[in-house]
């Protein structure tokens, strides 16, 4: 069995290789570059490709792929936006729940701008005044496995507990309370998203939203970038409707993020607008990237391709002998 692991970077090839050791017939070759129709012709005699959050699974790419002799795709990320499900017709929650919480208190207590006043001599607090989380109102929109884990965290700390998921199961109602999507912007004082990217979520923040949002409220995005109408948290921050966004995600990140521009001219002027707020915390997409999360996405990835290999049923299958595995509703889902 060949696998062709795209967008690989020297932490992927690490954890896949202590992994691979379970596998004694499994060959896996590596590649820097994302997967692309250009670079489809990596995965030639491969069995199976792995792709990350930047990798291309459109129609031509899936076709070409196809073509080439691939009959898996593996995502080692929990998002799959980026998959044409319906031409493929014809799975690290903890690390990213902490993250969020992480994010959360970064912001909040300003811990970003302390450190680096220290570091320059400089020990006055003022203008670094936090709140207490106890006791806040928590909103969470989306509780799947990663938002139910982030609300557990919250409810270790006191928070009350809002939620908004058309599917939530029962288990979120031990921490808090189910409501619809204007009454938890209305309430929260901290808005955390954990949707997926649908078409019935793309902007699901956007003007209209935040128009309703409880003012000075806190967001946080630890999802997917295009969650969010960025021009309309700009002109919410310029206005003071918000209290402060936190990013893990960026809408246009495929061009940035992984990668060190450092040396360059990045002509994203909406990103770079964004990181002049003193308010606005950005990071670039590292809310998995923990020792475990790699290691259980390694284990994840290649047991599913062994379930594949051998003909065993496999519960991460997103796509499976035609059936695709996907509530399609345009309404929020569970991730």
């Amino acid at each position: 069995m060949k696998l062709a692991v795209f967008s690989a970077k020297a932490y992927d090839r690490t954890y896949f290789d202590h992994v691979c050791t379970q596998y004694p017939a499994l060959h896996i070759d590596y590649h820097a570059f994302a997967l692309s129709e250009e670079t489809v012709p990596l995965a030639h005699d491969c069995d199976a490709v792995c792709v990350f959050v930047n990798d291309t699974l459109d129609e031509p790419v899936l076709r070409a792929l196809h073509a080439n002799g691939v009959r898996a795709i593996l995502l080692r990320c929990a998002g799959f936006n980026h998959v044409h499900l319906p031409t493929a017709e014809s799975l690290g929650l903890f690390a990213v729940a902490e993250f969020a919480v992480a994010l959360v208190q970064t912001l909040n207590r300003k811990t970003h701008r302390a450190y680096n006043r220290v570091r320059e001599g400089n020990f006055n607090i003022e203008g670094l005044l936090g709140s207490t989380l106890h006791g806040k109102t928590v909103g969470i929109i989306g509780v799947g496995r990663i938002g139910l884990a982030t609300a557990r965290i919250f409810h270790g700390f006191g928070c009350r507990l809002l939620a908004h998921d058309p599917f939530a199961g029962e288990e979120f109602r031990r921490f808090g309370t189910l409501v619809d999507l204007d009454t938890l912007l209305r309430e929260s004082e901290i808005v955390s998203l954990h949707c997926p990217l649908t078409e019935g979520t793309r902007h699901l923040i956007n003007a209209r939203t935040l128009e309703i949002i409880r003012p000075g409220a806190m967001l946080v995005n630890t999802s997917r970038g295009g969650l969010i109408d960025s021009q309309a948290i700009i002109h919410a921050l310029k206005t003071q409707r918000l209290g402060g966004v936190a990013l893990d995600v960026y809408e246009a990140e495929s061009d940035l993020f992984y990668d060190d521009h450092s040396g360059e001219i990045i002509h994203d002027d909406v990103l770079m607008r964004l990181m002049t707020f003193p308010n606005v915390l950005v990071c670039g997409h590292q809310g998995f990237f923990t020792r475990e999360a790699l290691t259980e996405i390694a284990t994840v990835t290649l047991g599913n391709l062994d379930d594949f290999a051998n003909s065993r049923s496999c519960r991460n299958s997103l796509v499976s002998q035609g059936h695709v595995f996907v509530q399609k509703d345009t309404a929020p889902v569970r991730l």
